[in-house]
């Protein structure tokens, strides 16, 4: 791929991800498989818009079954599935439905919480809508009306994973099927940050006093299907929590409402400003503490401490009818660290959310800010659509 970005005076190739990988072997694999030729270079349109036209490789084709390989590149990004072969294999199947699986290499789920139930093969929410949407195009091409089996794998996933947090999360025997753009950016911490204050200051001189804030794009997924808010103006801040903050104080914003993940806005309830795994964790811990606050047993807290993912552990505390008040407990200390990060005078909420449990709580002043964030973006073409 040659396309580029320019991060810190520095020219940094764009690389695809593992799920653009399956999605242009499966599309291959199905096109030699429906028409009988031979396919060498295949095309396709990444979620983020950017079109691939990808060399097609390892290229097996039988009476039925064709299985194909797209080789991984992430650009100037470090990322240890760099030159690993994603592959696909499709067979014609009597039911008239795609059916996607994994096979060697690919991981599966076995903890609640994740993008895909347990049981299943760790291909995240959109690759399998890219396979799924490309296949569709190459059935259609072939005026094929069955169905067909798509197998994904990554030959070498299983050592290629003990170097992620797959093992960690429950996910076991390879590596998982990624990506919401399609496309890696490869980016460093600064250039990130310099990003965001870009977008901040353009939004400041447009004249918007307060800001909507998602840490990515499920924070922005989220407010598209279950917020009264305008989703295509919010700004993503990554783990930057704290720099966003001084950096909105900075341009003279009045107010930010974060939409987040309880997974990473649950750490600062203690405190933590940059939520990246690598500066700091602690969920569970903060959970627990939180829920023992609220009044869960101590049996009940261990479960927390247990749990692989804030997800489940969002289970126990379901399961004990404690949500609400642990999420009382939580969103007021979220409220004081946000408050001592920007001080008095600034208005600063937080609304979460779980991709399993849906809307789980709000600051005190979160109300205020949707109100207000609506008033602001009132007539704006992009919210009305």
């Amino acid at each position: 791929m040659e396309e580029y970005r320019i991060k810190d005076g520095k020219k940094l190739r764009l690389g695809y991800t593992t799920g653009s990988c399956a999605a242009a072997a499966a599309k291959a694999a199905a096109w030699m498989l429906l028409t009988g030729q031979r396919k060498e270079r295949i095309q396709i349109q990444t979620p983020k818009g950017i079109p691939l036209d990808l060399q097609v490789c390892d290229i097996r084709m039988e009476l039925d079954r064709v299985s194909c390989a797209i080789e991984k590149d992430g650009g100037d990004d470090p990322d240890v599935t760099k030159g690993m072969h994603i592959t696909a294999a499709v067979t014609p199947a009597e039911e008239p439905v795609i059916r996607i699986d994994g096979g060697e290499g690919v991981g599966r789920v076995t903890k609640p919480g994740l993008d895909q139930p347990i049981g299943n093969a760790a291909i995240n929410s959109v690759p399998r809508k890219m396979i799924r949407e490309n296949l569709e195009e190459v059935c259609k091409i072939a005026d094929y009306h069955g169905g067909l089996d798509v197998v994904i794998s990554a030959p070498g996933g299983a050592e290629v994973a003990k170097k992620t947090f797959n093992p960690r999360l429950g996910i076991v025997g390879g590596i998982s099927i990624l990506g919401t753009s399609g496309i890696v950016e490869p980016m460093s911490e600064e250039a990130l940050v310099g990003s965001i204050q870009v977008e901040m200051r353009q939004k400041a001189a447009s004249g918007d006093a307060y800001l909507l804030v998602t840490p990515g794009n499920y924070g922005e997924a989220f407010l598209r299907e279950h917020m009264t808010l305008p989703f295509s103006e919010s700004v993503k801040c990554s783990n930057f929590v704290g720099q966003t903050i001084d950096m909105a104080l900075e341009l003279g914003v009045k107010g930010i409402l974060f939409v987040a993940h309880i997974g990473k806005f649950v750490k600062v309830a203690a405190g933590v400003m940059n939520t990246h795994s690598r500066w700091a964790d602690g969920r569970g811990e903060i959970l627990a503490a939180n829920a023992l606050r609220a009044g869960i047993s101590r049996e009940a807290a261990l479960e927390i401490l247990e749990a692989v993912t804030t997800e489940e552990a969002l289970a126990v505390v379901i399961r004990e009818g404690l949500l609400d008040a642990v999420m009382e407990q939580l969103t007021t200390r979220i409220h004081d660290h946000l408050l001592k990060r920007a001080g008095e005078g600034f208005l600063i909420g937080a609304v979460l959310y779980s991709n399993q449990w849906g809307y789980l709580g709000q600051t005190e002043s979160a109300e205020e800010l949707i109100r207000l964030l609506n008033r602001q973006y009132e007539g704006k073409e992009e919210y009305r659509t």
